[in-house]
């Protein structure tokens, strides 16, 4: 344990956490939150300061890794410029109410009132000056105020339609039957299997009815196919800023190389919007997949740039090492059977290349998977779920919170504080 501020904060970092022993009888809680994440405890720490009995089940045997590896260690927990405009959703404006009612600025005085340390690096992104494990330790803490009990490790066999109001679903588990007026899914979306991601929160909706927006894995880097990649694999390593776009998203941060293809924070941005060619009904997908437009001079204007140079004997590629990493800019030179002297171009041909350099089209060939991917692109159609409380329209006492929705943030904080802001709506609610 350790003291902040005249509180006690629980640590919890390797051990399980506690379990409940097996019930002969069946349990009634008011409110059961599936899923130990960052939603999950937001909404049962909520709930039960309220008053309301809350049990919590996951089957992880460890709490919360998803928060201890996010951020390097150190926990992305929110971002101070938070908008309806940073998130994904084929229901864009769900997310306004419960964003309004928990802000950034919501968060940040919990954080101060429990002693953890933070700063703020590039664009807004808040992190922990210490550890992640700081933020796991304060949700926890709130439960332990709201009497929360916890049901974890602990596999869920059935779940079914109870007998009253006050026992709307039954919950079979390897810790026996419980029972609840409220059941909140908080099971998170497919990203990084490997740390427990399942289907298992869209099962439950479908179960009751809810319609799925079809899954795909997003903040993920991308690949390219054979021909490109043979260019462009012995760049590995190598970054650079950079512009890119597809469909709606339009980023301006880093671009890296990899082994298999590209990734850097504005890949990893406009991976959210990029649709392969087997994605489900995604607006602005082709045959071939959707492609992305790198814009490589940023911050100029090209065509004036080349134009000031045009007389010179310098090789474009040479040239462009000016701007972009010299290895880069003579192999896409080459690809295009431009790397000449520049005053070798006529007028009409520097206009061709200024209009490549600030639109290098790029068709991936895919992603590196939900092993890769930090979040879950779909989910729970939102479009069946009120905005103010994650309640289920069609099935009272079901709710649903954080990524298991279809509710996708750009990267930058921008989903933890989705995480925040709707396991408080439904801990409100419940």
């Amino acid at each position: 344990m350790r003291q902040d501020k005249g509180r006690t904060i629980l640590r919890a970092r390797s051990s399980p956490i506690l379990t409940m022993n097996r019930p002969h009888q069946p349990v009634r809680f008011d409110v059961i939150v599936i899923g130990a994440g960052a939603a999950g405890m937001m909404c049962a720490a909520e709930a039960g300061q309220r008053g309301r009995r809350v049990l919590i089940i996951d089957h992880a045997t460890k709490l919360a890794e998803k928060i201890r590896i996010s951020g390097g260690g150190r926990c992305n927990f929110t971002n101070l410029d938070v908008s309806v405009a940073n998130y994904l959703s084929r229901n864009p404006q769900f997310c306004r109410s419960a964003l309004a009612r928990f802000t950034p600025g919501h968060f940040l005085e919990r954080i101060q009132r429990h002693g953890i340390a933070w700063h703020e690096r590039d664009h807004g992104q808040l992190f922990c000056d210490d550890s992640a494990q700081d933020i796991i330790d304060m949700l926890r803490a709130g439960c332990e105020d709201g009497h929360v009990e916890w049901a974890m490790p602990c596999e869920i066999r059935h779940i079914t339609p109870g007998s009253d109001a006050a026992e709307r679903f039954a919950l079979d588990t390897s810790h026996g039957r419980f029972t609840c007026a409220s059941l909140v899914v908080a099971t998170g979306g497919l990203s990084i299997p490997k740390i427990g991601a399942s289907p298992f929160g869209y099962k439950i909706a479908e179960q009751f009815g809810l319609p799925i927006v079809p899954p795909k894995p997003a903040l993920v880097p991308l690949t390219l196919g054979p021909d490109e990649l043979a260019i462009y694999k012995e760049l590995a390593g190598m970054a650079f800023d950079a512009v890119a776009e597809c469909g709606e998203g339009r980023f301006r941060e880093n671009l890296l190389f990899t082994h298999r293809g590209l990734s850097g924070p504005v890949i990893l941005q406009v991976s959210s919007y990029w649709q392969s060619r087997d994605y489900d009904a995604a607006p602005g997908a082709t045959e071939g997949g959707s492609r992305i437009a790198v814009n490589l001079f940023p911050a100029e204007d090209v065509r004036a740039w080349l134009g000031e140079r045009a007389r010179g004997k310098t090789l474009l590629g040479n040239l462009l090492s000016d701007r972009l990493p010299k290895r880069f800019a003579h192999a896409w030179c080459d690809q295009r059977g431009w790397n000449k002297p520049i005053n070798q171009f006529n007028g009409k041909e520097l206009d061709a290349i200024a209009a490549a350099l600030e639109g290098w089209t790029i068709t991936p060939g895919g992603t590196l998977g939900y092993a890769k991917a930090e979040v879950t692109v779909g989910g729970v159609d939102t479009r069946a779920l009120s905005s103010k409380t994650m309640e289920a329209r069609s099935v009272p006492g079901l709710y649903f919170v954080g990524e298991v929705m279809d509710v996708t943030g750009h990267l930058g904080g921008y989903n933890f504080q989705w995480a925040w802001a709707s396991g408080y709506a439904a801990g409100q609610a419940v």
